[in-house]
């Protein structure tokens, strides 16, 4: 005769092993959205630096990529007129993942030529109370 404590430790056994792939699932899911949110991030960081750049007279390619810090492989830039537009894969298991989950963020360096430096003023700064 078995004993029914060793039977139901050992259908928990059973019930941990067939939960695990399962566990594996919600973990790699939960890794994915993480690693979306980063590649977000990067993209804006990116496209931004970039927009500055464009606002300094640089070179804003350059200044997106080195705003990418290791995501360059898995990023495009490209550049129309003033607007930076920077795309993002984030790392995936699979690769069609990280193509469904890429990030595209935009910015805008202005319409035009960026605007001549404000001309100072004569009034000099203080602690705000303009009645003295």
């Amino acid at each position: 005769m078995t004993d029914p404590t060793t039977d139901q430790r050992g259908q928990a056994a059973v019930e941990i092993v067939a939960a695990l792939p399962l566990l594996a699932l919600v973990v790699a899911a939960a890794v994915s959205v993480l690693g979306a949110g980063a590649a977000r991030e990067a993209a804006a960081s990116a496209a931004q630096a970039g927009a500055r750049a464009l606002l300094q007279d640089g070179g804003p390619r350059a200044a997106a990529r080195r705003a990418l810090r290791g995501a360059e492989g898995r990023s495009r830039v490209v550049v129309h007129g003033r607007r930076v537009r920077v795309t993002v894969r984030p790392r995936a298991l699979a690769p069609a993942l990280g193509r469904w989950l890429a990030a595209t963020s935009a910015a805008d360096a202005g319409p035009g030529a960026p605007a001549a430096p404000a001309a100072p003023s004569g009034r000099r700064g203080g602690d705000g109370d303009g009645s003295r």
